[in-house]
């Protein structure tokens, strides 16, 4: 049989469905089909992802495709899922996990600059930084490292933000060091942010294959690439989110590091400004990834992370003229 991938058209997204045919092929030996689907994220470029409603719609029209039988598998960029998958759907593996920080891209007229520390970082970007996120979960830790900095929305494919930065419209520019590497730019990582500093969002670095539910042949060869180790911290971080009631729009940080069959996961939970902030951590068995990502929220939320979320979830209903 071929199996039918469905597919952002953007060049890492291309990058990722041909790494899931790559380890299929090899594994399984079965033929596959690249299928690209425009969504609505796509065609909303220049539109901000609070006013679009979010991450959702970057997956929303190939979502639609798997359930409708014209794809067999989708992948995606695990942190650009929402954590309750559409009815019929599942996650059926997950690739490898590639470096999950977040890295700081300085202009190519800073020179070529790499494994800055913090300290170096905040000394070469001065006190009133303009720095280019539209994540915020990065803008709400960020303004704890650069409390004078101005964060400043950008859109686009990697090639269009970096021409903006190296254009003089921002100092820096933050995104995910996994992007970044897969496409052949780790040179341009200025700095990596420590975990600890900066705490990825859930699944950053993780490559994500989705199927039908009720596919068992699909789901069987998916399941010889399916990465166990990738698979439990993936586990645990969702669950983090599911259990806080978030979403990709808020500001929310979790990272599981797997070690043999222990886990290590530390959470975030922030106010938009970064004044307010929740961390939470614990140790438990990879083997219930779920239930370590489920405690650690339980941790946050008796500490105060309702609170903070529902305020996130009221400016946001503000900003978009609804009622929360």
């Amino acid at each position: 049989m071929t199996l039918r991938i469905g597919t952002r058209g953007s060049e890492l997204a291309l990058f990722q469905a041909d790494a899931v045919a790559a380890q299929l092929r090899g594994k399984t030996g079965l033929a596959c089909e690249t299928v690209v689907i425009r969504t609505s994220g796509d065609k909303l470029a220049d539109a901000s992802l609070a006013q679009i409603g979010g991450k959702r719609l970057f997956v929303k029209e190939i979502e639609d495709a798997l359930l409708e039988g014209e794809i067999d598998l989708a992948v995606h960029s695990s942190k650009d899922m929402p954590v309750i998958l559409p009815e019929g759907l599942r996650i059926a593996g997950v690739l490898p996990r590639e470096d999950a920080r977040d890295a700081v891209i300085l202009p190519t007229n800073a020179g070529q600059v790499t494994g800055l520390s913090i300290e170096e970082l905040v000394s070469r970007l001065g006190n009133a930084p303009r720095i280019g996120t539209s994540s915020v979960r990065r803008t709400a830790q960020l303004a704890r490292l650069f409390p004078r900095a101005s964060f400043m929305p950008i859109r686009g494919n990697l090639g269009t933000r970096l021409r903006k930065l190296d254009a003089g419209e921002y100092d820096a520019l933050v995104l995910a060091s996994a992007g970044l590497i897969r496409l052949e730019q780790r040179a341009r990582i200025s700095a990596s942010l420590p975990i600890a500093a900066c705490v990825p969002a859930p699944g950053q670095g993780i490559i994500a294959v989705e199927t039908r539910a009720q596919d068992d042949r699909v789901a069987a060869a998916v399941a010889a690439i399916d990465d166990a180790r990738a698979r439990a911290a993936l586990d645990a971080e969702r669950a983090v989110v599911v259990k806080l009631g978030g979403g990709c729009q808020m500001p929310i940080g979790a990272h599981a590091a797997v070690d043999g069959s222990s886990l290590t996961l530390t959470a975030i939970v922030l106010s938009l400004d970064g004044a307010r902030a929740i961390r939470a951590e614990s140790r438990g068995a990879a083997s219930d990834a779920t239930g370590a990502g489920t405690a650690v929220a339980q941790d946050l939320l008796s500490r105060g992370a309702a609170a903070i979320l529902d305020e996130v979830q009221r400016v946001h209903a503000a900003v978009e003229g609804i009622q929360p």
